[in-house]
């Protein structure tokens, strides 16, 4: 079934499921992140304020990541780079772009990092999880045809919905993480599992999408996985067993 991308009409403007979505999901996060800020010593005005400017940010470097890796589609038009409103964010340009801003903004005002980027990962898988159904109304962001009874049919095929099995995933984390928060060991626990599991699911996922952004034969999101999830591995192995529980306040 052809899904409308359109939600509703404000006088004559479109609103999108796309960006109803992904709005939510950063409006559910945020939420999350103010009200768990303490725990981790940050004030909840600080975080806001991270949050105010680490989101802009993480936007712009998801659509510049998009746009570096279709420059043959985007190259010499300005108004299509800029235009959001059909899709055309890749995450990770954004979290990239993110965590390295949300990392300066500490070291500026002098918040541990780690603790800040514990406290930010169940937030970001949840985003994620809510803002994963834009592509689902999009209908972009699917796999290769299929026979499973779950797939979905898109241009009179039935296939992959990934942003499904991305989705579910990403609330998996969510839940892990939470659970883990109050078993934390050692600062930066919570960010490193969230990028290890992160990066084991995206890589298989990306395998079934027709649509993966390219670096020649490579698919640039399966290589990134893999360097993710190998860092987080060697790093949640080597503070193992060298870290006793941290305590909250």
């Amino acid at each position: 079934m052809m899904m409308d991308p359109i939600a509703f009409t404000i006088l004559g403007i479109s609103i999108r499921w796309y960006g109803l979505l992904i709005s939510l999901g950063m409006v559910i996060a945020v939420l999350l992140m103010v009200k768990r800020a303490p725990r981790y010593r940050i004030s909840s005005d600080k975080s806001i304020d991270i949050i105010l400017w680490s989101i802009p940010v993480g936007v712009i470097g998801a659509r510049l990541y998009y746009v570096i890796f279709n420059w043959s589609y985007y190259q010499g038009d300005i108004m299509k780079m800029i235009n959001l409103r059909s899709g055309g964010l890749a995450i990770h340009g954004g979290l990239l772009a993110g965590v390295l801003f949300s990392a300066f903004l500490c070291r500026l005002w002098n918040i541990r990092i780690l603790d800040f980027f514990d406290l930010g990962s169940p937030c970001v898988a949840i985003a994620q999880a809510i803002g994963r159904w834009g592509n689902y109304f999009n209908q972009e962001a699917y796999g290769r045809p299929t026979d499973l009874p779950w797939a979905i049919l898109i241009d009179g095929v039935r296939v992959h919905p990934t942003f499904l099995y991305e989705s579910l995933w990403n609330f998996g984390i969510f839940i892990f993480l939470m659970l883990l928060e109050r078993r934390r060991r050692f600062e930066g626990q919570l960010f490193y599992y969230y990028l290890l599991l992160y990066s084991f699911a995206r890589f298989f996922i990306e395998g079934l999408r027709t649509d993966s952004l390219m670096l020649g034969p490579i698919r640039v999101a399966q290589l990134i996985s893999a360097i993710g999830f190998i860092v987080a591995l060697v790093i949640l192995i080597k503070k193992r067993n060298r870290s006793g529980k941290l305590r909250f306040r």
